[in-house]
């Protein structure tokens, strides 16, 4: 469905701004996630001269929505006191996450001129390290004591309301804001204003630690269906909760740099629209590089067996479709072991079961495949060479099979992203390997 609103901003933008009323009213009637991501598009300095149009709590809002990096770009254009206005009315996860992308020197400055409170919770959010729960949480969230009714805990809701991220759920705390159970709104609505909260929480709380890993926590919120699920320190206090527009961005943070890995690209701090051609190049690179070295390997396999490619010229017309069905093999493989173990599906202690498994189903997959190509080793150089590439076909996508699947588990077994088993990779290393076998296979049917 079009958005007529936002086709009408972008025919302002391309044609010019001479009406600032309407643009202030299409403003309103979009979506602020909408309208980040199209001034998101736009060069920093116009996409700001857009922003200087709002009120400081618009701005803050829409601000929230942008690409990180892009919001960094945004933010060094801003006077300090002016940022810092902004900064307070964010809300609280992004605000880091914007902190993080000034520069060290200026970030220090800045903090200085925002308010006390909204400073230390920065500074307390900023401590974690990247990627883990501490680092996506946010502080806005809902406490409550044991010791309040139904009634004193509605009253206590609506006073901070406006300023939480969620009231659905509220965390009841002890004198030590130690996390001791968690209460629905929907329960509070339901019981008597004189009920105590001790009496209706629910006490088997699922949570977090501040330490876990982002993706961790991602499933598992995932798993138990929670809109938000609160992160605990060592002493069980409650720091801040994680919700699912979080996770979402987590997941989608994941699900990136996990694609950049399975094709031997360096992670990007920057969307791929952004990145600069000397980036790119420098991210690229490097892992071709290796894989041309590597390949250095099938070479030096293909020279060792002159004499049998000497004498039965035929087997050169096979060779890049059966080393290249073993690559193919192995990188369908490790993308669903890699996806496998990234979702909790399985475990390491599953890679036996699983690989007798893939043993099975790889050979199945050789034979047919195997059947297929030796018609067409039949026709072109005879019976003798089709039985020499039916049976090469065979052990190629088994053993690219094999070594796909059991890659991603050999890879998490020594603490090392089961996505570095890339496509490439796995490619490389099953055509080395299918050289090998290929004429080996040759030179002992054939006598050679």
């Amino acid at each position: 469905m079009k958005n007529i609103y936002l086709e009408r901003l972008d025919t302002m933008l391309r044609e010019g701004i001479d009406n600032e009323e309407e643009l202030h009213r299409i403003c309103e009637m979009l979506h602020p996630a909408v309208l980040g991501q199209r001034l998101s598009e736009l060069d920093p300095e116009d996409a700001k001269a857009i922003l200087d149009r709002f009120m400081p709590e618009n701005q803050a809002l829409v601000l929230s929505h942008f690409r990180k990096e892009k919001a960094g770009e945004i933010a060094e254009l801003y006077m300090d006191e002016m940022l810092a206005d902004i900064i307070e009315l964010m809300p609280h996860d992004d605000r880091v996450d914007l902190i993080k992308q000034i520069p060290q020197e200026r970030r220090e400055k800045l903090l200085m001129k925002v308010e006390q409170p909204d400073r230390d919770d920065i500074m307390r959010l900023s401590m974690y390290e990247e990627e883990t729960a501490g680092s996506v949480m946010t502080s806005e969230f809902v406490t409550l004591r044991d010791t309040m009714t139904v009634e004193e805990a509605l009253v206590s809701i609506r006073k901070v309301a406006k300023d939480r991220e969620t009231i659905y759920n509220a965390y009841v705390v002890d004198g030590y804001n130690r996390l001791t159970g968690i209460v629905t709104l929907r329960e509070l609505l339901l019981y008597a204003g004189g009920t105590k909260i001790s009496d209706i929480m629910n006490t088997d709380v699922v949570f977090a630690r501040d330490d876990e890993d982002q993706e961790v926590v991602a499933n598992r919120l995932s798993e138990y269906d929670l809109i938000a699920m609160p992160v605990l320190d060592e002493q069980n206090k409650i720091m801040g909760i994680v919700t699912f527009d979080d996770v979402m961005d987590v997941r989608k943070e994941e699900a990136t740099e996990d694609f950049h890995k399975m094709g031997s690209v360096g992670l990007m701090n920057i969307s791929l629209s952004d990145a600069p051609i000397k980036l790119l190049i420098y991210k690229r690179l490097p892992w071709l590089l290796v894989l041309v070295f590597m390949n250095i390997f099938s070479g030096a396999g293909i020279a060792f067996f002159e004499d049998t490619i000497e004498a039965v010229v035929a087997l050169v017309f096979f060779l890049p479709l059966l080393i290249d069905s073993g690559g193919n093999a192995g990188a369908q493989a490790s993308t669903l072991m890699v996806r496998a173990l990234a979702t909790g599906e399985v475990k390491i202690r599953d890679w036996f079961r699983l690989f007798s498994k893939e043993i099975f189903v790889a050979v199945i997959i050789g034979i047919i495949m195997g059947v297929a190509v030796s018609l067409i080793g039949f026709f072109r150089a005879g019976p003798e060479v089709a039985v020499v590439v039916s049976l090469t076909m065979i052990c190629c996508v088994t053993v690219g099979s094999l070594l796909g699947m059991s890659l991603p588990f050999l890879l998490q077994k020594f603490n090392f992203d089961p996505a570095t088993a890339s496509a490439p990779l796995i490619t490389s290393i099953a055509d080395i390997a299918g050289v090998l076998m290929y004429f080996s296979i040759a030179t002992w049917y054939l006598s050679i």
